[in-house]
């Protein structure tokens, strides 16, 4: 069954012409384009900044379709030379600043990477990476013609797990990110009266999601430090967040909230946090998405259903023997390693998720990964189901079910566990009790070693059973 873009009006947003940033520049040069913390900088600033950084990688050699990685946290800068790295006609690789030295230095040539920014002064590109500095007062125009805007060009690598362990790095182009944008705000409408925090970093799809959308709108985009999330918020109409923040945010209700807008993520989200938020004049949405598809896929407002909505605009799915198989204009060109893209999809155009899914009540439930599915004493066991059980204690933080080869049942669930406090494993048996039936009930409880959080894109799954095996 093929599943298409659902009924909606959607609003009316920019076809651009130029570099987005300079089509507010021009549009609305006095407002707001981004907050930095309290220090507001107007579109037409943002241009200019934009363009001076561009000039300064012009000239340190970058020149247009070359590979710029930009590692760090969340920053002024970091978001600046995001922009003008593109403005430069070139690719950027956005990097978790906790990915190991050791790890960079197999990937990054795979990758074709000619340059490297980051903030911190003191980091050192491996060789023969050159190290871009920031501009200085005195950049000329470069003596190159800087790229004119073109929505098919090849915009950003972000990389995402593979299934050796080795992050894969899926390119989109500009039209992708847009494209993603649209959908997504033709469920939340954003406007440049409105402002989105950066909430979610630049090296994951979500964080560039979160991008997109603002230049799409020419909307104010947030960057603030990210410890106290009420300080953060604050004048934000919009915001990405999971929901253990939205729960803590409407616990302090002496704090005045100008939240419009919050889209849900990362796990299941209990119906009366939703209800919570509604009486404070918070609308939640939740949905589905992915790296190669440029973030949302699917979304709704969220409610008690355990569904993630229909495909936006712009997407189609359709399910193949139980597993979700996607296409649309927001999906990436392919997978770039050695110079060259890998393609992703099937001849058809569709994408292999190797997600787990059905329709219910109408709407997308997912169910968990095909790959990781496995049989003890016959039954089958989604690892995913026990996973989400488990995360509803309170003290758990994240939770890998992985199966040990048994010789009487095949296989048995173990649960490797990272906890938020301190927490006796020995009476999660008790508590998963009526929650989980005989055969889904772990045999074993570990904690999650440190050694498996060393700045991986995520944790690789394979990792912990290679652990858990080590460990009998």
């Amino acid at each position: 069954m093929w599943y298409g873009v659902p009924s909606m009006t959607a609003p009316i947003y920019p076809v651009f012409s130029d570099w987005p940033w300079q089509h507010w520049a021009s549009q609305l040069p006095d407002s707001t384009a981004l907050l930095l913390n309290e220090t507001p900088m107007s579109w037409l600033a943002l241009n200019e900044k934009i363009s001076q950084l561009a000039a300064s990688f012009i000239q340190q050699g970058v020149i247009p379709d070359t590979i710029v990685a930009v590692r760090g946290k969340n920053s002024a800068e970091l978001l600046l030379a995001y922009l003008a790295v593109l403005q430069c006609g070139a690719r950027v690789l956005p990097l978790n600043p906790q990915l190991p030295d050791t790890l960079l230095a197999e990937l990054l040539p795979s990758l074709n990477v000619g340059y490297g920014y980051s903030p911190e002064a003191d980091f050192c590109w491996p060789s023969p990476i050159k190290t871009l500095a920031t501009a200085p007062s005195d950049v000329v125009s470069p003596t190159r013609t800087v790229p004119q805007w073109h929505s098919q060009r090849l915009a950003t690598l972000t990389l995402t797990s593979g299934s050796t362990g080795m992050p894969k790095a899926a390119a989109h182009s500009f039209n992708a990110h847009l494209s993603s944008a649209k959908g997504v705000l033709s469920l939340m409408p954003l406007g440049p009266q409105d402002s989105w925090l950066l909430s979610l970093p630049l090296f994951h799809v979500s964080g560039q999601g979160i991008v997109w959308r603002w230049l799409l709108a020419g909307a104010c985009l947030v960057v603030r430090n990210m410890r106290v999330l009420d300080d953060a918020l604050r004048g934000c109409t919009h915001a990405s967040l999971v929901p253990t923040q939205l729960w803590r945010l409407l616990n302090q209700p002496e704090t005045p909230l100008t939240l419009k807008e919050v889209l849900l993520g990362g796990a299941m989200i209990p119906v009366d946090l939703t209800e919570q938020a509604e009486q404070r004049g918070i609308r939640c949405w939740c949905g589905y998405g992915l790296t190669e598809m440029a973030s949302t896929v699917c979304a709704k407002r969220a409610d008690a259903l355990p569904g993630v909505g229909l495909p936006l605009p712009g997407r189609e799915m359709k399910l193949q023997d139980e597993e979700i198989l996607l296409r649309g204009d927001n999906m990436a060109s392919g997978y770039w390693r050695d110079g060259q893209l890998f393609p992703l999809a099937d001849p058809d155009g569709w994408f292999h998720t190797r997600d787990r899914g059905e329709m219910q009540n109408d709407e997308l439930r997912i169910i968990g990964r095909l790959d990781n599915l496995f049989f003890s004493g016959g039954e089958g066991i989604q690892p995913e189901d026990v996973e989400r059980v488990l995360l509803a204690h309170p003290q758990i933080q994240q939770v890998f079910v992985v199966p040990v080869d048994d010789r009487e049942f095949g296989q048995r669930p173990v649960a490797v566990i990272e906890p938020l406090a301190e927490l006796d494993f020995a009476v999660l048996s008790t508590w998963v009790q009526g929650k989980l039936a005989r055969f889904q009930q772990p045999v074993r409880y570990l904690r999650l070693p440190e050694s498996l959080k060393n700045g991986g894109i995520k944790i690789s799954r394979q990792a912990v059973l290679n652990w858990v095996v080590s460990q009998n």
